[in-house]
């Protein structure tokens, strides 16, 4: 059966911030999205790292020959890099831990990399209100960025919070918190790409009441990206 292959993307810009960082949000991001959805179907999904709440497998370099050229262009036009751009890693990824079962690191805000020419893309594959992705400000510290030389400050801020306190009650974020504050969302939709810089506070928005199965083919399937650009 032929597919359709989605037209030309639109994009919007969010800005957000003190200094009016932007986050770039492109509906129509693959040519082909339905070949990314029926290649992440399958096994080989694991748990990496401390801040998603499900498991994830690594992407094929196929993927960036669909999505390269779109992407290089939101770069260029949107956080104006025009020299080069490095993909460290791809992963599929699914929202499946129970809200009871959230480490600490997944029940606040995060960063990606504290380096400026850091980038993070999530990028939507299922149909479905799944959430989106929300952007923060971290209110002792004021920072909803955090750069290399105020990594410390923002942890020791953090902590601060923490001790003070205590540990977020178990469960995803949901909006605005007594240490956080939301300054922006994106909706998840089909095709739809959210790209932003890796030092930006954010967290994926994960509706209660809204089932996530552990599997590619029902479940909140998205791609995350993680790139060097300048």
């Amino acid at each position: 059966m032929s597919q359709t292959v989605a037209a030309k993307p639109s994009i919007e810009v969010l800005s957000i911030g003190d200094d009016c960082r932007p986050i770039a949000i492109v509906d129509g991001l693959a040519q082909a999205p339905h070949r990314w959805r029926d290649e992440a179907v399958g096994d080989g999904y694991a748990y990496r790292g401390d801040f998603y709440p499900g498991r994830r497998r690594p992407v094929g370099p196929a993927y960036f020959g669909d999505t390269g050229k779109r992407l290089g262009a939101v770069m260029r036009s949107v956080f104006g890099c025009t020299r080069s751009l490095s993909v460290d890693r791809a992963l599929y990824s699914i929202v499946s831990t129970d809200p009871a079962d959230l480490a600490l690191a997944q029940r606040v805000p995060h960063i990606d990399d504290c380096a400026p020419d850091s980038y993070a893309m999530v990028h939507y594959l299922s149909h479905g209100a799944f959430g989106g992705t929300a952007f923060f400000r971290h209110r002792r510290s004021g920072l909803a960025q955090v750069p290399a030389e105020r990594h410390a400050e923002y942890i020791d801020a953090l902590d601060a919070d923490l001790a003070m306190g205590g540990e977020p009650a178990p469960g995803y974020i949901d909006g605005t918190t007594a240490l956080f504050e939301q300054l922006s969302s994106v909706e998840f939709a089909y095709n739809r790409a959210v790209i932003y810089r890796g030092n930006l506070l954010h967290c994926s928005i994960v509706p209660p009441g809204i089932d996530h199965p552990d599997d590619a083919a029902t479940g909140r399937l998205t791609i995350a990206a993680f790139f060097r650009a300048s």
